[in-house]
């Protein structure tokens, strides 16, 4: 396959300045402040401020949209779109001014369409609003509801323990007529000397003590009926508070469902996906809050039935009393018995006869006492009334609350669905835009703090702007003086985001690779910043695998299903490492490969081609067809791979890795043939040998580690210029990425961050290179596809 550069003829030095003559003046002048302004700036702009900034002289051609109607009017489909994204330029090959007038065209159209998508934006936003204002309110009316509840239940605490101190004094008065009550009969029992004397007035006494008797039987029932209303009411008392507890719970999940969807709607831009399961778990919550109402009715009809058994044995109370009362009876014709051996003084039996009276006084005070606890206890049952009214009356409000909770749900899920069409059709433009410049795209990530990190002041080092157009885009790093240096990128990731979510922002760039694009994706960053962890990983966690072992999985299923669409693939994997600028095979089974500990070995040399392709002489390439195999494969390289010991990482890379997949597949029914390479790369870490503490090998690994990395800067530095000379080949790893920095390849760089206090300012310097190499435009990429020519 021959390069474009290969079909297109030479030119002189005359022919490049007749070209230049035949621009109109004013055209040149708006290039040539396009040019500088591109170098200058250093940072990437907003979405929006690249739109406006569209040159006007090149939307000629649209003038007439602009002019003559409103272009904010006009609505888009989605077929639309799809086709102004996939719209591909049929450029001619030497006429210039045409190919940019097609381009000015199409921008001036993708202009109109994000101007459109940023209107329906605004509208989401003023939803959104709408939303937390109707949950505002009903965060008043569950605090409303909640403290009405605990009223009711102090007051009925408060009756309760009334009813309590009653029925103990009760209780205490019983107990003492009763021992009173043996006391007489002790004394009937020894008065067998004075009976002959005293019958008629013992028949008396005999007939007062069966009034008493029975007044005392007609108190012990009256009694015994007042506590089982007492504990028919402290049972049915408990069933309200475990109703009460039970609304106080369902109200709390409420408040907390409501806390969560604020949380949420907070976080909405950032990860929708978590969206739904939070959505899922408040419905499940309402499933039980419901279940949880159906058992409260449940227990009310168990109690019932326990207050019938609850009379039956009553009435086996009342047989059993009976049973005493003849007992008693007994005993009274016992006494009668025994009143010829009494023979006590009349002074006892007066005696007797006070006791008696004062037992009946005390009987008579016991009936009043019962007339004030029946009062009590119809007071409390219609305040029990009236709780059940009252709790009907917030059983109702709580299902209003709960249908507008439900209403709110479904919103908020119609909104989260438009918001995803929004951010993929963002995505889909914001690529468009940049294979239209070039650029090299810049995903930072910053990494959890860790426990060995050092204590730093209580501001936080790392700040995320929560405005609308930095909203995950933008990173604010803070000094202790109280600077703020803020940063655009093409994506930013803080402390929380899992390897899944990363994998998911280069999922479509991976996929490239199998259309037959080149794409390089790389890792830079301090030492310890996560470089090898974003980039490997845990591979034995299946939640903690790095962006390596994904793509390859993603790879490996995509080809499995592309097999039924006549494709077929071949790929070939090659891991190497950069040590001490010398390269070093990692699948070689010579463990002397490479100059190592003074001992010569093979000499690998780097060349290009003229088709952009990279080759490493004697480099080790390995056929794979399954992704075990690959995973063995890194394994080996990883027991491979030179790592040491310093003051800031335990186990800190002193290499640059290198992995290469190179891709080719053939369409039997197309009879079409792609060329794809993916590169992933974890570079070494940046570090200061004041921090490291490097010394002996340690020194010389940070020199080599230091110098690569500097040659790297020099090299996209002079590309953020647009120098003539770019000089690649002042290092082994420069000269290796020379396809990817300076050609047609899709090329992304992870910038990772440390939040440690201590390292400020690593990760001020690292997000400065990011930033330039943000900047930097290089070729734009091209598809190596070709079509098989039948005999």
């Amino acid at each position: 396959m021959t390069s474009r550069n290969q079909n297109r003829p030479p030119r002189s030095p005359s022919s490049k300045k007749e070209g230049v003559e035949s621009i109109p003046l004013d055209k040149r002048r708006r290039i040539g402040m396009g040019r500088t302004g591109g170098a200058m700036n250093a940072e990437r702009k907003p979405f929006g401020s690249v739109n406006k900034k569209l040159d006007v002289a090149a939307t000629s051609d649209v003038g007439s949209c602009v002019e003559g109607s409103d272009c904010g009017n006009v609505e888009f489909t989605k077929e639309e779109i799809d086709a102004l994204v996939n719209e591909r330029l049929k450029m001619k090959k030497f006429d210039h001014k045409g190919n940019m007038e097609l381009v000015s065209e199409l921008n001036a159209r993708l202009k109109v369409c994000i101007k459109w998508f940023q209107k329906r934006d605004e509208a989401h936003v003023e939803g959104e609003g709408k939303l937390q204002n109707a949950l505002d309110a009903l965060e008043k009316k569950c605090a409303e509801t909640e403290a009405e509840m605990k009223n009711k239940e102090e007051r009925f605490s408060a009756t309760i323990s009334e009813l309590r101190q009653d029925n103990t004094c009760v209780q205490e008065r019983l107990v003492k007529e009763e021992s009173e009550k043996l006391d007489a009969i002790a004394c009937h029992r020894k008065e067998n000397e004075a009976r002959i004397a005293l019958e008629a007035l013992q028949a008396s006494l005999s007939k007062d003590l069966e009034k008493a008797q029975q007044d005392i039987l007609v108190a012990n029932q009256r009694a015994a009926s007042v506590d089982d209303m007492y504990k028919r009411l402290q049972e049915y008392n408990l069933s309200l508070q475990q109703y009460n507890s039970k609304l106080h719970s369902e109200l709390e999940v409420a408040r907390e469902s409501l806390k969560r969807v604020e949380k949420e709607k907070s976080t909405i831009m950032e990860n929708h996906s978590t969206l739904r399961g939070h959505y899922s778990s408040l419905q499940d919550q309402l499933n039980l809050a419901r279940t949880a109402q159906d058992e409260a009715l449940n227990q009310k009809d168990t109690l019932a039935n326990e207050v019938k058994c609850l009379r039956g044995e009553l009435q086996q109370v009342r047989e059993d009393r009976d049973r005493q009362v003849a007992q008693v009876q007994v005993l009274t014709s016992d006494v009668v018995k025994y009143k010829e051996s009494t023979g006590e003084s009349c002074a006892k039996l007066e005696y007797l006869m006070e006791k008696t009276k004062s037992l009946e006084e005390t009987c008579s005070s016991q009936r009043e006492q019962i007339c004030q606890l029946e009062h009590q206890l119809t007071a409390t049952n219609e305040k029990l009334k009236m709780s059940d009214l009252s709790s009907i009356q917030t059983r109702a409000e709580f299902e209003e609350q709960r249908r507008n909770v439900h209403d709110l749900q479904e919103r908020l899920a119609e909104t989260e669905y438009q918001l995803v069409e929004g951010e993929k059709l963002r995505k889909k433009l914001h690529n468009t835009i940049l294979e239209l410049k070039g650029n090299i795209r810049v995903f930072c990530r910053v990494r959890p703090v860790l426990p060995d990190d050092v204590a730093g002041s209580e501001q936080p080092v790392i700040s995320y702007p929560t405005s609308t157009e930095a909203l995950g885009r933008g990173i604010d790093v803070i000094q202790s003086a109280g600077q703020k240096y803020p940063f655009n990128f093409d994506k930013v990731f803080n402390h929380d985001a899992s390897q899944q979510e990363v994998f998911v922002e280069i999922s479509q760039l991976v996929q490239s690779a199998l259309d037959g694009y080149k794409v390089c994706i790389f890792a830079y960053g301090q030492t310890g910043s996560g470089k090898t962890y974003t980039m490997m990983g845990r591979p034995e966690a299946p939640e903690q695998k790095g962006l390596i072992p994904r793509s390859l999985e993603q790879i490996f299923q995509t080809s499995q299903s592309l097999i039924a669409q006549g494709w077929k693939y071949k790929m070939q994997a090659s891991m190497l490492e950069i040590y001490n600028e010398t390269i070093r095979d990692l699948l070689s089974t010579n463990k002397s490969s490479g100059a190592e500990n003074g001992a010569p070995g093979k000499q690998y040399t780097i060349k290009h081609d003229a088709n952009g392709n990279t080759n490493v002489t004697d480099l080790t390439i390995v056929d794979v067809c399954r992704i075990e195999e690959i995973s063995s494969l890194l394994r080996q390289a990883a027991q491979s791979r030179s790592v040491g010991k310093t003051q800031m990482n335990e186990q800190s890379s002193r290499s640059h890795f290198v992995f290469t997949l190179r891709i080719s597949g053939v369409n039997e029914g197309t009879e079409q043939q792609v060329q794809g390479v993916l590169n992933l790369i974890d570079l070494a870490g940046s570090e200061r040998l004041s921090r490291s503490g490097a010394t002996g090998d340690r020194l010389k690994e940070t020199q080599a580690i230091n110098r690569s990395l500097s040659s790297l800067s020099d090299v996209i530095f002079a590309l953020a210029k647009k120098e003539d000379h770019v000089p690649f080949r002042n290092s082994k790893l420069t000269y290796l990425l020379q396809p990817c920095l300076g050609g047609d390849s899709k090329t992304l760089m992870f910038v990772n961050i440390s939040p440690d206090p201590a390292s400020v300012g690593e990760s001020l310097c690292s997000l400065r290179f990011a930033a330039r190499v943000n900047a930097c435009e290089i070729g734009i990429p091209r598809r190596q596809m070709t079509a098989q020519m039948t005999s």
